[in-house]
Protein backbone atom coordinates (compact mmCIF):
# COMPACT_ATOMS: atom_id res chain seq x y z
CA UNK A 1 0.00 0.00 0.00
CA UNK A 2 0.95 3.30 -0.23
CA UNK A 3 1.79 5.64 2.81
CA UNK A 4 3.37 8.85 3.90
CA UNK A 5 6.79 8.03 5.63
CA UNK A 6 9.58 9.91 7.42
CA UNK A 7 12.93 9.11 6.69
CA UNK A 8 14.68 12.56 8.43
CA UNK A 9 13.76 15.69 8.88
CA UNK A 10 12.67 17.73 5.56
CA UNK A 11 12.46 14.21 4.24
CA UNK A 12 9.09 12.86 3.68
CA UNK A 13 8.39 10.51 1.18
CA UNK A 14 5.06 8.47 -0.76
CA UNK A 15 6.53 4.69 0.02
CA UNK A 16 4.96 2.01 -1.11
CA UNK A 17 5.15 -0.16 2.62
CA UNK A 18 3.46 -3.52 3.96
CA UNK A 19 -0.33 -3.24 4.84
CA UNK A 20 -1.09 -3.36 8.55
CA UNK A 21 -2.13 -6.69 10.36
CA UNK A 22 -3.88 -7.66 13.19
CA UNK A 23 -1.25 -8.04 16.38
CA UNK A 24 -3.37 -7.47 19.51
CA UNK A 25 -6.98 -9.14 19.96
CA UNK A 26 -8.02 -5.79 20.41
CA UNK A 27 -7.07 -4.26 16.97
CA UNK A 28 -8.80 -3.49 14.09
CA UNK A 29 -7.82 -2.71 10.45
CA UNK A 30 -9.34 0.40 8.65
CA UNK A 31 -9.39 1.12 5.26
CA UNK A 32 -8.70 4.81 5.39
CA UNK A 33 -11.00 6.92 2.89
CA UNK A 34 -9.58 10.24 4.19
CA UNK A 35 -7.00 11.57 6.24
CA UNK A 36 -5.16 15.66 6.44
CA UNK A 37 -2.06 16.82 6.64
CA UNK A 38 -1.82 18.65 10.15
CA UNK A 39 0.30 21.58 11.64
CA UNK A 40 1.50 19.08 14.09
CA UNK A 41 2.90 16.87 11.51
CA UNK A 42 5.04 20.07 10.13
CA UNK A 43 6.55 19.91 13.29
CA UNK A 44 7.80 16.50 12.43
CA UNK A 45 8.87 16.89 9.33
CA UNK A 46 11.00 20.57 10.05
CA UNK A 47 12.44 18.95 13.45
CA UNK A 48 10.93 21.04 15.83
CA UNK A 49 9.30 17.60 17.57
CA UNK A 50 12.62 15.41 17.81
CA UNK A 51 13.38 11.68 17.97
CA UNK A 52 11.13 10.57 14.98
CA UNK A 53 11.88 7.23 14.07
CA UNK A 54 12.73 6.75 10.39
CA UNK A 55 10.24 4.73 8.81
CA UNK A 56 7.40 6.33 10.88
CA UNK A 57 4.14 6.40 8.61
CA UNK A 58 3.03 10.21 9.46
CA UNK A 59 -0.22 11.37 10.18
CA UNK A 60 -3.06 11.45 12.97
CA UNK A 61 -6.33 12.11 11.61
CA UNK A 62 -8.61 9.57 9.43
CA UNK A 63 -11.84 8.58 8.97
CA UNK A 64 -12.65 4.61 7.11
CA UNK A 65 -14.24 1.55 6.96
CA UNK A 66 -13.83 -1.20 9.61
CA UNK A 67 -12.10 -4.36 7.39
CA UNK A 68 -10.98 -6.95 10.22
CA UNK A 69 -11.51 -6.46 13.58
CA UNK A 70 -9.82 -9.12 16.78
CA UNK A 71 -11.50 -11.08 18.48
CA UNK A 72 -11.78 -8.97 22.04
CA UNK A 73 -13.26 -6.00 19.36
CA UNK A 74 -17.35 -6.72 20.37
CA UNK A 75 -18.84 -3.34 19.50
CA UNK A 76 -17.73 -3.16 15.54
CA UNK A 77 -17.55 -4.79 12.14
CA UNK A 78 -16.60 -4.82 8.86
CA UNK A 79 -18.20 -1.78 7.25
CA UNK A 80 -18.89 0.41 9.79
CA UNK A 81 -17.88 4.33 8.74
CA UNK A 82 -15.92 5.22 11.73
CA UNK A 83 -13.51 7.94 12.41
CA UNK A 84 -10.23 7.76 14.54
CA UNK A 85 -9.43 9.62 17.52
CA UNK A 86 -5.37 11.34 16.93
CA UNK A 87 -4.22 9.94 20.62
CA UNK A 88 -4.54 6.63 21.56
CA UNK A 89 -6.30 5.19 24.97
CA UNK A 90 -7.28 1.79 26.40
CA UNK A 91 -10.31 2.88 27.68
CA UNK A 92 -10.10 0.86 31.15
CA UNK A 93 -7.04 2.28 33.18
CA UNK A 94 -8.10 5.20 35.93
CA UNK A 95 -6.90 7.87 33.64
CA UNK A 96 -9.06 6.77 30.83
CA UNK A 97 -12.20 6.48 33.36
CA UNK A 98 -12.19 9.85 34.50
CA UNK A 99 -11.88 11.08 30.70
CA UNK A 100 -8.09 11.82 30.77
CA UNK A 101 -7.78 9.61 27.24
CA UNK A 102 -4.36 11.27 26.62
CA UNK A 103 -2.66 10.07 29.39
CA UNK A 104 -3.61 7.08 29.11
CA UNK A 105 -1.67 4.62 31.70
CA UNK A 106 -1.81 1.48 29.11
CA UNK A 107 -0.82 2.85 25.41
CA UNK A 108 2.71 4.04 25.12
CA UNK A 109 4.83 1.45 24.85
CA UNK A 110 7.46 3.78 26.78
CA UNK A 111 5.54 3.01 30.08
CA UNK A 112 2.89 4.82 32.06
CA UNK A 113 4.98 7.64 32.85
CA UNK A 114 5.74 8.59 28.80
CA UNK A 115 2.67 10.62 28.71
CA UNK A 116 0.42 10.88 25.31
CA UNK A 117 0.15 8.18 23.24
CA UNK A 118 -0.61 9.23 19.16
CA UNK A 119 -0.58 8.17 15.77
CA UNK A 120 2.51 9.08 13.37
CA UNK A 121 4.25 10.62 16.37
CA UNK A 122 8.34 10.49 17.84
CA UNK A 123 10.08 7.66 19.95
CA UNK A 124 8.87 9.22 23.32
CA UNK A 125 5.04 8.69 21.52
CA UNK A 126 5.60 4.87 20.88
CA UNK A 127 6.03 5.58 17.87
CA UNK A 128 2.98 3.80 16.28
CA UNK A 129 2.61 4.34 12.63
CA UNK A 130 0.42 7.06 11.57
CA UNK A 131 -2.40 7.12 9.02
CA UNK A 132 -1.56 8.83 6.10
CA UNK A 133 -2.07 5.80 4.05
CA UNK A 134 -4.46 3.66 2.96
CA UNK A 135 -4.97 1.13 5.72
CA UNK A 136 -3.90 1.55 9.07
CA UNK A 137 -4.14 -0.91 12.38
CA UNK A 138 -6.39 0.44 14.99
CA UNK A 139 -5.21 -0.64 18.72
CA UNK A 140 -7.73 -0.60 21.45
CA UNK A 141 -10.42 -0.31 19.04
CA UNK A 142 -13.26 -1.08 21.33
CA UNK A 143 -12.44 2.94 22.79
CA UNK A 144 -10.35 4.12 19.75
CA UNK A 145 -13.17 3.73 17.34
CA UNK A 146 -16.24 5.86 16.94
CA UNK A 147 -18.98 5.03 14.56
CA UNK A 148 -19.75 7.97 12.15
CA UNK A 149 -23.63 8.64 12.07
CA UNK A 150 -25.45 8.61 8.31
CA UNK A 151 -26.07 12.44 8.74
CA UNK A 152 -22.17 13.10 8.83
CA UNK A 153 -20.20 12.74 5.97
CA UNK A 154 -16.62 11.68 5.84
CA UNK A 155 -15.57 15.14 4.76
CA UNK A 156 -17.21 16.61 8.18
CA UNK A 157 -16.03 13.59 10.25
CA UNK A 158 -12.29 14.08 9.53
CA UNK A 159 -11.49 16.91 11.03
CA UNK A 160 -13.26 15.52 14.10
CA UNK A 161 -10.44 13.06 14.73
CA UNK A 162 -8.26 16.29 15.66
CA UNK A 163 -8.98 19.28 15.11
CA UNK A 164 -12.41 20.17 16.02
CA UNK A 165 -12.21 18.56 19.76
CA UNK A 166 -9.10 19.78 20.33
CA UNK A 167 -9.92 23.57 19.69
CA UNK A 168 -13.39 22.55 22.29
CA UNK A 169 -10.32 21.24 24.65
CA UNK A 170 -8.48 24.56 24.36
CA UNK A 171 -11.97 26.80 25.43
CA UNK A 172 -12.45 24.70 28.29
CA UNK A 173 -8.69 25.17 29.38
CA UNK A 174 -9.16 28.44 28.92
CA UNK A 175 -12.72 28.36 30.98
CA UNK A 176 -14.75 30.26 28.73
CA UNK A 177 -18.11 31.23 29.83
CA UNK A 178 -21.39 33.25 29.70
CA UNK A 179 -20.27 36.58 28.43
CA UNK A 180 -16.62 36.24 28.40
CA UNK A 181 -14.32 38.20 26.00
CA UNK A 182 -11.80 35.95 23.98
CA UNK A 183 -8.78 35.91 22.59
CA UNK A 184 -7.60 33.62 19.93
CA UNK A 185 -3.99 33.19 19.05
CA UNK A 186 -3.64 31.88 15.58
CA UNK A 187 -6.57 31.93 12.75
CA UNK A 188 -5.28 28.39 11.60
CA UNK A 189 -7.72 25.58 11.28
CA UNK A 190 -7.60 24.73 15.34
CA UNK A 191 -7.96 28.63 15.70
CA UNK A 192 -10.79 28.46 13.03
CA UNK A 193 -12.70 25.90 15.49
CA UNK A 194 -11.42 27.55 18.51
CA UNK A 195 -13.49 30.61 17.09
CA UNK A 196 -16.64 28.28 17.12
CA UNK A 197 -16.08 26.54 20.69
CA UNK A 198 -15.67 29.47 22.43
CA UNK A 199 -19.30 31.06 21.30
CA UNK A 200 -20.92 27.80 21.69
CA UNK A 201 -19.73 27.84 25.10
CA UNK A 202 -20.74 31.08 25.66
CA UNK A 203 -18.46 33.97 24.59
CA UNK A 204 -19.52 37.27 23.85
CA UNK A 205 -16.97 38.23 21.70
CA UNK A 206 -13.86 36.67 20.21
CA UNK A 207 -10.61 38.61 18.98
CA UNK A 208 -8.27 36.44 16.58
CA UNK A 209 -4.65 37.41 16.16
CA UNK A 210 -2.73 36.21 12.65
CA UNK A 211 -0.96 37.58 10.14
CA UNK A 212 -2.41 35.69 6.88
CA UNK A 213 -5.33 37.31 5.35
CA UNK A 214 -7.20 34.59 4.07
CA UNK A 215 -6.99 33.57 7.90
CA UNK A 216 -8.32 36.53 9.36
CA UNK A 217 -11.04 36.69 6.12
CA UNK A 218 -12.16 33.12 7.76
CA UNK A 219 -12.23 34.11 11.31
CA UNK A 220 -14.24 37.36 10.29
CA UNK A 221 -17.19 34.88 8.52
CA UNK A 222 -17.96 33.53 11.77
CA UNK A 223 -18.28 37.05 13.06
CA UNK A 224 -14.80 37.36 14.97
CA UNK A 225 -12.94 40.27 15.40
CA UNK A 226 -9.20 40.06 13.61
CA UNK A 227 -6.09 41.40 14.41
CA UNK A 228 -3.35 41.37 11.98
CA UNK A 229 0.06 41.41 13.71
CA UNK A 230 1.79 42.82 10.44
CA UNK A 231 -0.18 45.75 10.72
CA UNK A 232 -0.68 46.87 14.56
CA UNK A 233 0.68 45.12 17.85
CA UNK A 234 -1.49 42.65 18.52
CA UNK A 235 -1.62 43.08 22.78
CA UNK A 236 -1.96 47.45 21.89
CA UNK A 237 -4.72 46.59 19.82
CA UNK A 238 -6.86 44.02 22.35
CA UNK A 239 -5.93 46.68 25.13
CA UNK A 240 -7.69 49.18 22.81
CA UNK A 241 -10.67 46.92 22.06
CA UNK A 242 -11.11 46.02 25.90
CA UNK A 243 -11.00 49.68 27.10
CA UNK A 244 -7.46 48.65 28.37
CA UNK A 245 -8.54 45.97 30.81
CA UNK A 246 -8.01 43.12 28.24
CA UNK A 247 -9.45 39.99 27.52
CA UNK A 248 -10.95 37.14 30.07
CA UNK A 249 -9.34 34.21 28.38
CA UNK A 250 -7.19 33.53 25.78
CA UNK A 251 -6.59 30.17 23.87
CA UNK A 252 -3.44 29.73 22.52
CA UNK A 253 -3.46 27.90 19.19
CA UNK A 254 -0.06 28.48 17.53
CA UNK A 255 2.95 27.18 19.31
CA UNK A 256 6.46 26.78 19.28
CA UNK A 257 6.32 27.72 15.45
CA UNK A 258 5.08 31.17 16.71
CA UNK A 259 7.04 34.30 14.77
CA UNK A 260 7.33 37.85 15.36
CA UNK A 261 6.73 39.41 12.12
CA UNK A 262 9.48 40.78 9.77
CA UNK A 263 7.64 44.14 9.94
CA UNK A 264 5.22 46.43 11.18
CA UNK A 265 4.57 47.31 14.88
CA UNK A 266 4.80 44.01 15.95
CA UNK A 267 8.38 43.28 14.70
CA UNK A 268 10.42 44.40 17.41
CA UNK A 269 10.00 43.54 20.92
CA UNK A 270 8.68 46.04 23.45
CA UNK A 271 10.76 47.26 26.23
CA UNK A 272 8.59 44.79 28.67
CA UNK A 273 9.34 41.74 26.30
CA UNK A 274 13.00 42.60 25.58
CA UNK A 275 13.61 43.00 29.65
CA UNK A 276 12.02 39.25 30.40
CA UNK A 277 13.83 38.01 27.15
CA UNK A 278 17.39 39.45 29.23
CA UNK A 279 16.35 37.97 32.11
CA UNK A 280 15.25 34.45 30.68
CA UNK A 281 18.60 34.57 29.14
CA UNK A 282 20.80 35.35 31.78
CA UNK A 283 18.43 32.94 34.18
CA UNK A 284 19.47 30.21 31.63
CA UNK A 285 23.46 30.99 30.82
CA UNK A 286 26.09 28.77 32.36
CA UNK A 287 27.48 30.63 35.36
CA UNK A 288 30.25 32.75 34.43
CA UNK A 289 28.87 32.82 30.62
CA UNK A 290 27.46 36.40 29.62
CA UNK A 291 24.95 34.95 28.54
CA UNK A 292 25.56 35.18 24.22
CA UNK A 293 23.16 37.21 21.96
CA UNK A 294 21.27 40.18 22.33
CA UNK A 295 17.07 39.49 21.48
CA UNK A 296 17.46 38.89 17.40
CA UNK A 297 13.52 39.70 16.21
CA UNK A 298 12.45 36.06 15.34
CA UNK A 299 14.40 34.30 17.85
CA UNK A 300 11.39 33.99 20.26
CA UNK A 301 9.72 31.08 20.19
CA UNK A 302 7.62 31.74 23.32
CA UNK A 303 5.87 35.11 21.37
CA UNK A 304 2.60 34.00 21.56
CA UNK A 305 3.27 32.80 24.86
CA UNK A 306 4.18 36.31 25.81
CA UNK A 307 1.36 38.06 24.00
CA UNK A 308 -1.40 35.78 25.89
CA UNK A 309 0.22 36.90 29.08
CA UNK A 310 0.27 40.37 28.12
CA UNK A 311 -3.31 40.51 26.73
CA UNK A 312 -5.39 39.08 29.51
CA UNK A 313 -6.71 40.79 31.89
CA UNK A 314 -5.76 40.16 35.69
CA UNK A 315 -7.03 37.30 37.18
CA UNK A 316 -7.98 35.60 33.61
CA UNK A 317 -7.26 32.74 32.40
CA UNK A 318 -4.99 30.77 29.52
CA UNK A 319 -5.44 27.36 27.68
CA UNK A 320 -2.75 26.28 25.71
CA UNK A 321 -3.10 23.91 22.92
CA UNK A 322 -0.68 24.86 20.77
CA UNK A 323 2.46 22.24 20.56
CA UNK A 324 5.64 22.41 22.17
CA UNK A 325 8.03 19.75 22.57
CA UNK A 326 9.42 18.65 25.94
CA UNK A 327 12.05 20.50 26.04
CA UNK A 328 10.75 24.11 25.30
CA UNK A 329 10.89 25.92 28.80
CA UNK A 330 10.37 29.60 28.13
CA UNK A 331 7.21 31.30 29.49
CA UNK A 332 6.67 34.51 31.17
CA UNK A 333 6.03 32.66 34.54
CA UNK A 334 6.58 36.25 36.64
CA UNK A 335 4.11 37.91 35.12
CA UNK A 336 1.79 35.26 34.95
CA UNK A 337 1.77 34.70 38.34
CA UNK A 338 1.65 38.84 39.12
CA UNK A 339 -1.96 39.02 37.58
CA UNK A 340 -2.83 35.96 39.34
CA UNK A 341 -3.27 34.34 36.18
CA UNK A 342 -4.70 30.57 36.20
CA UNK A 343 -2.39 28.83 33.01
CA UNK A 344 -3.86 25.23 31.83
CA UNK A 345 -2.40 22.90 28.70
CA UNK A 346 -2.21 19.92 27.69
CA UNK A 347 -2.94 17.48 25.05
CA UNK A 348 -6.68 16.92 24.11
CA UNK A 349 -8.10 14.14 25.12
CA UNK A 350 -10.06 12.98 22.11
CA UNK A 351 -12.14 10.07 22.84
CA UNK A 352 -13.89 12.34 25.89
CA UNK A 353 -15.24 15.00 23.37
CA UNK A 354 -15.66 13.39 19.75
CA UNK A 355 -19.03 11.56 20.54
CA UNK A 356 -20.56 14.96 21.66
CA UNK A 357 -19.13 16.95 18.89
CA UNK A 358 -20.47 14.00 16.01
CA UNK A 359 -23.50 14.80 17.47
CA UNK A 360 -23.24 18.59 17.03
CA UNK A 361 -22.36 18.03 13.34
CA UNK A 362 -25.42 15.75 12.63
CA UNK A 363 -27.81 18.43 14.26
CA UNK A 364 -26.14 21.07 11.70
CA UNK A 365 -24.64 23.37 14.03
CA UNK A 366 -20.98 23.62 12.74
CA UNK A 367 -20.48 22.83 9.16
CA UNK A 368 -16.39 21.84 9.29
CA UNK A 369 -16.12 21.50 5.84
CA UNK A 370 -16.42 25.69 5.53
CA UNK A 371 -12.56 25.03 7.05
CA UNK A 372 -11.25 22.37 4.08
CA UNK A 373 -9.83 24.35 1.33
CA UNK A 374 -8.20 21.98 -0.43
CA UNK A 375 -8.69 17.74 -1.30
CA UNK A 376 -5.68 16.18 -2.44
CA UNK A 377 -5.07 12.71 -4.08
CA UNK A 378 -2.58 11.10 -2.03
CA UNK A 379 -0.13 10.84 -5.40
CA UNK A 380 0.05 14.83 -4.23
CA UNK A 381 0.47 14.49 -0.75
CA UNK A 382 4.18 15.29 -0.99
CA UNK A 383 3.70 18.55 -2.63
CA UNK A 384 0.65 19.37 -0.51
CA UNK A 385 3.03 19.27 2.61
CA UNK A 386 5.14 21.68 0.87
CA UNK A 387 2.87 24.46 -0.05
CA UNK A 388 1.21 23.99 3.53
CA UNK A 389 4.73 24.41 5.26
CA UNK A 390 5.35 27.40 3.14
CA UNK A 391 1.70 28.71 4.08
CA UNK A 392 0.51 29.39 0.70
CA UNK A 393 -2.69 31.68 0.87
CA UNK A 394 -5.58 29.40 0.53
CA UNK A 395 -3.64 26.13 2.43
CA UNK A 396 -5.85 26.19 5.87
CA UNK A 397 -6.68 22.30 5.79
CA UNK A 398 -5.58 19.99 3.87
CA UNK A 399 -7.46 16.60 3.50
CA UNK A 400 -6.19 13.96 1.39
CA UNK A 401 -8.79 12.07 -0.28
CA UNK A 402 -7.63 8.38 -0.11
CA UNK A 403 -10.60 6.68 -1.42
Amino acid sequence: MKAVVWHGVGDIRLDEVPEPAIREPGDAIVRITRSAICGTDLHMVRGTVPDMVEGTILGHEAVGVVEECGPEVRGFRPGDRVVVPSTISCGTCSYCRAGYTSQCDTANPNGAAAGTCFFGGPKSTGPVDGLQAEYARIPYAATGLVRIPDAVSDDQAILLSDIFPTAWFGAKLAEVGTGDTVLVLGAGVVGQFAVAAAKRQGAGRVLVVDGIASRLDKAREQNAETIDFNREDPVGAVKDLTGGIGVDRVIEAVGVDAERPKSGPAAEPTAREAERFEQERSAAAPEGDPGGDQWVPGDAPSLALQWAVDAVAKAGSVGIIGVYPAGFRSFPIGAAMNKNLTVKMGNCNHRRYLPHLLDVVAAGAVDPTAFITRHEPPLDAIAAYESFDRREDGWLKTVLDVA
